[in-house]
């Protein structure tokens, strides 16, 4: 792997130098977009909107635009800009796992101690580990800064990156329904709920639609054609089978959980 970030993490008085690394990877097939009439790949290019000219990269450079014109910004002013959280993971307080919503996490980071920051690589990840909780801490890459939390994935440190509350849109404005749910009906759905609550095993789920993808695409290039899958029924359940579609379920559920 190839760092993405180095710098160091601060907790107190204590420094420690690391580097980090992405913690994930996109799996998704690389398509190119192709012309569909001679099936001539398309390009991208960079124009500029007065000369029509395209231009170099090395020519490139950012502005923040204002009414009388642009202001330029160099590297060294991105850097200025903040340059502790340019350098540093300042973590700022610690909190419960369970007080962050689901909707705030955007991508995990592993971390790993440079030279010299061992010891408080570990002082820190064990103790995260011990108290459960979770460091939360600021920073900036790639010119954004960025709200983060770090906490403990099989004895490495983790940083999670996580969303500002103003970039989550409030979700009042959704239609949402205030159709009546009675308690028998919530109580059979908290039967199903429990008889299908297991211990979460993230290696049971695997990335199907990849290599079904990929079937079809080594298919087509050898002339066979795909079998069409089986048609899905997705028939809004009505409101007056609700209960009885509950009641099968959890029989189906028990019977499996059985055999």
């Amino acid at each position: 792997m190839r760092s993405i970030w180095n710098g160091s993490i601060s907790f107190g008085l204590v420094s420690i130098p690391i580097k980090m690394y992405s913690g994930s990877e996109d799996r998704k097939i690389d398509l190119d977009m192709l012309d569909s009439h001679d099936h001539e790949r398309i390009r991208y290019k960079r124009i500029n909107e007065k000369s029509g000219k395209e231009v170099e990269w090395k020519d490139i450079v950012k502005g923040y635009k204002r009414d009388d014109g642009y202001v330029i910004l160099e590297d060294e002013d991105f850097e200025q800009a903040n340059m502790k959280k340019n350098k540093t993971i300042d973590i700022e307080e610690f909190i419960e796992e369970d007080d962050v919503s689901d909707v705030l996490f955007k991508k995990p980071y592993f971390l790993e101690p440079q030279k010299e920051g061992g010891k408080s690589y570990n002082l820190l990840r064990n103790a995260l580990k011990k108290t459960g909780k979770l460091g939360v801490a600021t920073f900036v890459m790639r010119q954004k800064e960025h709200l983060s939390l770090i906490g403990v994935y099989k004895d490495a440190l983790v940083l999670h990156v996580i969303r500002f509350d103003d970039e989550i849109r409030n979700p009042t404005d959704l239609k949402l329904p205030t159709t009546k749910v009675s308690k028998k009906e919530v109580d059979m759905a908290l039967s199903l709920i429990e008889q299908y609550t297991t211990k979460f095993d993230p290696t049971k789920y695997k990335d199907v639609y990849n290599d079904q993808l990929l079937k079809i695409i080594k298919n087509k290039a050898s002339g066979k054609k795909t079998e069409a899958t089986e048609e899905i029924d997705t028939t809004p359940t009505p409101a007056k089978d609700l209960m009885s579609r509950l009641k099968d379920s959890l029989e189906k559920r028990k019977k499996s959980k059985a055999s």
